[in-house]
């Protein structure tokens, strides 16, 4: 049985790695900011890191943030693991951080090469959008009469369920480095994308597609952020769809 501490555990995907992982028997503990008894701000470190990392053996990260935080975090999350011997850093990126201009993505491909420097064994993962980003993401955009999307862009949406298990797979296997990207079934528009999560939640919108400017409209448009070659996923969107609102 290997223990392993899965940071971010209360969250979308950390929490499906954690009942994957308890499932097949391993000692699993969960880090997080509010969840006892290893309640941690990553961002703060602290000598709680250093409890919760004694006697494991693999890290899962999943704790990341868009507000920022996320290299500092990810500083005091390796400084704790070479000081608690752990042989085994997974961590889960997206497909793009290092073609896609945007501020969380340069985050995260920096959580990246601190990890590869770190000295650790390493698996780092980058998977494409899960469902629940885009559906978060329209509804949002739904609040307003008329939902205006950026021309020209598509997204590759993956079931998070299907990460989940491949990062608990990675994380009971050898460090591996830099593993193949996962991304969804389907490259769609992100104006289909759109239209069919409005039908899906009822939502009456006309759908207007808008051209941006600058490196960052340009990097999506082209598609930076997509892994055609990598379309390993199974669960398409509608799927999610149907299953989340019952469509």
């Amino acid at each position: 049985m290997t223990t392993i501490l899965v940071t971010g555990g209360t969250g979308t995907l950390g929490r499906l790695v954690t009942e994957r992982l308890r499932a097949d028997g391993h000692e699993v503990r969960v880090l997080s900011r509010h969840t006892r008894p290893y309640a941690v701000d990553l961002r703060e470190g602290g000598p709680g890191l250093d409890e919760a990392l004694d006697g494991v053996e693999t890290v899962v990260h999943c704790a990341s943030s868009p507000r920022g935080g996320d290299e500092q975090a990810a500083d005091h999350l390796i400084a704790a693991a070479r000081r608690a011997g752990v042989g085994h850093l997974v961590y889960i990126s997206i497909v793009g951080v290092d073609r896609v201009p945007f501020g969380y993505y340069r985050s995260k491909l920096a959580v990246e090469r601190r990890i590869e420097e770190s000295g650790l064994g390493w698996t780092v993962l980058r998977a494409t959008q899960f469902h629940d980003l885009v559906v978060t993401v329209v509804r949002g955009l739904a609040k307003s009469p008329v939902v205006l999307l950026p021309a020209g862009v598509s997204d590759q949406p993956v079931e998070v369920a299907e990460v989940a298990d491949r990062l608990a797979e990675s994380a009971l296997a050898a460090p591996a480095g830099r593993v193949p990207d996962m991304g969804g079934p389907e490259v769609r528009t992100f104006d289909s994308l759109a239209r069919a999560c409005l039908r899906a939640t009822g939502r009456r919108r006309p759908v207007l597609s808008v051209p941006l400017f600058g490196k960052t409209y340009r990097a999506f448009r082209s598609g930076g952020h997509l892994a055609p070659e990598q379309a390993v996923g199974k669960g398409t969107f509608e799927e999610y769809l149907a299953r989340r609102f019952g469509q």
